[in-house]
């Protein structure tokens, strides 16, 4: 079993709370173990969307990879 079949097993029963919660306090602790989880949350989300959506979610990475350390530091 791959990372990406772990991680969606992992959370297959959970609701929409629980998703939420595991999202939030993956990107508040700021731990990188977490980025992978991530990473298959954002590959699900992207193979999903639709191109008005993917180009949203674009805009915003593009404005927060370009405001660069203004916003982390």
């Amino acid at each position: 079993m791959g990372i990406r079949d772990y991680i969606i097993n992992n959370f297959k029963g959970d609701d929409y709370d629980s998703l939420q919660k595991a999202i939030n306090e993956s990107i508040e602790s700021k731990d990188e173990v977490t980025l992978p989880g991530m990473g298959v949350f954002f590959e699900i989300i992207w193979s999903g969307a639709d191109q008005e959506l993917k180009n949203k979610m674009l805009e915003i990475i593009k404005t927060r990879v370009s405001q660069g350390e203004k916003e982390n530091g």
